[in-house]
C-alpha cells in the first residue's frame, strides 16, 4: 500500500513532468498586447529572451518591462518596436544608449514603488524568471533575486528558466511548481561585476564615512569603489546588520569575520535583508543554500517605513553632483541619462525617521580630471534630481562631510564650499554671494 507521503511523490514527479516545457512553449503563452515583467540582473531569463526575440514577428505590441538589463538585444535598441519593445525602468549598460536614441522607454520611479506602478500601470501578463533547480519539496527558488517579480508569485503567471548554477536562496522568493505555467533547463554562468579598484581618494571619503558608524549599526550599501572601501574599514565594528536592496561582495568578509551578526536589528533579526545579490561567484557560493540571507521583495525592503525600524540605520549611497540647495542629481551625467533613482531617495527617507539614523551622500569633489568641480550653484541643465533638498542628510567628499539637514539654505552653501576642491573654493563663494545663497 502506498504510504500519503509516497503519493505525494508521486504527484509532484507527475507535476514536474508536466510542467517541464520546451524554450518554444513560452511563445503560446504571449499575446498581442501583453505586458511580459522581467526580473532585474541575473533573474533575466537569456534562452527564453532569445526565444521570443527570434519570433517576435509573430506579435505585436508587446511590452517587456526590466530595471537593470544585462544583455543588449535588438529588441531593445528599438529594431523590432511595432512586435517586442522595451521599457525601462533603470538604464544599464545594455539599454542606456537604446534610451538617449529613442528606442526604448524609461519609467521614473523609486525602487520600492515598482511592484505597485507594474500592477496599475500594465496588464502584468507574465512573469519570465531565472530560476535556481527544484528542491524536493517542489519548490524553485529566484535565486539572487527577489525584486519587484517576488511580489507577483501566486498573482501573476509564471514562466521559469532553471538554471542549474543559480544558487538557492531564502526568503519571499520561494515560487512552488504548482503555482507556474511551466520551466525549461539551462546551465549556464551567472554574470559577474567585478570589485571595482579603490582609489586613495575613495579611501579618504570612506575613512570620512566608516569613523560615523556605530557598533550595532545596520546598513544599506552598494556597489563600487566607495563603499567597497567603507566596508574595509568596518573590520573592527561589532554586531553590524545588514538591511539593503543590493548584497554584494564587501558583505562576505564582514559576515565571515563575524563584523556582522545582525543580532541587535529590531526587524529580521540576525538575518541579512536584501532584495537582489549582484557581485563574483563568491558572492554566488556565500548566498547558495544560505539561511543567513533574507531575500524579500523590494516594496518591504525598500519601504522607507519598513527602513525606519531599525535603529542606527546607515545609508551609503553616491552621486554626480550637488547643488547649494542640497539637491542630489544621481541619475543623470552633465544633464543626459545615465541610470535611475533606483533606491537612493527610499534609504534617504527612511534614515530620516530611524533612531540615530545616519544617510551619507558620497561623491568625489572633481569630475573631468579635475577640470569641473561636482559641488555646483545650481545643478547642471538637464539634471534631474534624485534625492531632494528636504531628504538629504550628509554629503561627503574627500575633503571632509558637510551636515545638510536641519541647516539653512547660507548654512548649506557655506558647508559644501568647505568640501568642494580647494580650487573652487573661490569660485563657488563668489557665485554664492552673487546669487543671494550668501548674505
Amino acid at each position: 500500500m502506498t504510504t500519503k507521503k509516497g503519493d505525494g511523490m508521486v504527484n509532484l514527479v507527475a507535476l514536474t513532468h508536466e510542467k517541464e516545457k520546451l524554450p518554444v512553449d513560452v511563445l503560446s503563452l504571449i499575446q498581442d498586447g501583453d505586458d511580459i515583467l522581467l526580473p532585474l540582473a541575473n533573474g533575466e531569463p537569456k534562452v527564453l529572451l532569445d526565444v521570443i526575440e527570434q519570433n517576435a514577428s509573430r506579435f505585436n505590441g508587446v511590452r517587456i518591462h526590466q530595471m537593470h538589463a544585462i544583455r543588449e538585444r535588438d529588441y531593445i535598441n528599438g529594431k523590432m518596436k511595432r512586435n517586442v519593445k522595451h521599457v525601462a525602468y533603470f538604464l544599464s549598460e545594455a539599454t542606456r544608449k537604446a534610451y538617449l536614441q529613442g528606442n526604448c522607454d524609461l519609467v521614473p520611479n523609486h525602487f520600492h514603488q515598482v511592484p505597485r506602478i507594474l500592477q496599475e500601470s500594465t496588464k502584468t501578463s507574465l512573469v519570465l524568471a531565472c530560476a535556481s533547480p527544484m528542491d524536493e519539496h517542489g519548490y524553485f527558488s529566484l535565486g539572487t533575486q527577489a525584486d519587484y517579480v517576488a511580489s507577483f508569485i501566486g498573482k501573476v503567471p509564471f514562466f521559469l528558466e532553471v538554471n542549474q548554477q543559480m544558487p538557492r536562496t531564502f526568503g519571499e522568493n520561494q515560487i512552488h511548481v504548482s503555482q507556474i505555467e511551466g520551466f525549461i533547463q539551462t546551465d549556464y554562468p551567472l554574470h559577474e561585476i567585478p570589485m571595482s579598484p579603490i582609489t586613495s581618494t575613495d579611501q579618504r571619503i570612506a575613512e570620512y564615512v566608516a569613523e560615523q558608524i556605530p557598533d550595532g549599526a545596520t546598513i544599506q550599501v552598494g556597489i563600487g569603489a566607495i563603499p567597497n572601501a567603507v566596508i574595509s574599514l568596518l573590520q573592527n565594528n561589532r554586531h553590524l546588520g545588514i538591511h539593503t536592496e543590493l548584497i554584494s561582495d564587501g558583505i562576505v568578509d564582514l559576515v565571515k569575520t563575524g563584523v556582522v551578526d545582525g543580532t541587535l536589528k529590531n526587524t529580521n533579526k540576525g538575518k541579512i535583508v536584501t532584495t537582489f545579490a549582484l557581485g563574483t561567484k563568491k558572492l554566488y557560493q556565500f548566498i547558495d543554500e544560505n539561511p543567513g540571507v533574507e531575500f524579500l521583495p523590494v516594496d518591504m525592503v525598500n519601504d522607507p517605513r519598513e527602513i525606519a525600524k531599525e535603529d542606527r540605520m546607515i545609508s551609503i549611497n553616491s552621486t554626480t553632483e550637488v547643488d547649494f540647495y542640497g539637491q542630489c542629481a544621481s541619475e543623470t551625467i552633465a544633464g543626459k541619462y545615465y541610470s535611475s533613482s533606483g533606491g537612493q531617495a527610499d534609504f534617504a527617507r527612511g534614515v530620516h525617521f530611524s533612531k540615530e539614523g545616519k544617510g551619507f551622500i558620497c561623491m568625489h569633489s572633481t569630475a573631468k580630471e579635475g577640470t569641473i568641480s561636482k559641488i555646483r550653484p545650481l545643478l547642471s541643465r538637464g539634471s534631474v534630481v534624485t534625492t531632494s533638498k528636504n531628504d538629504v542628510d550628509r554629503i561627503v567628499t574627500e575633503y571632509g562631510v558637510a551636515e545638510l539637514k536641519g541647516k539653512s539654505i547660507e548654512d548649506r552653501t557655506k558647508a559644501l564650499i568647505a568640501i568642494a576642491h580647494p580650487r573652487f573654493r573661490e569660485e563657488l563663494t563668489y557665485e554664492a554671494i552673487k546669487n543671494g545663497f550668501i548674505l
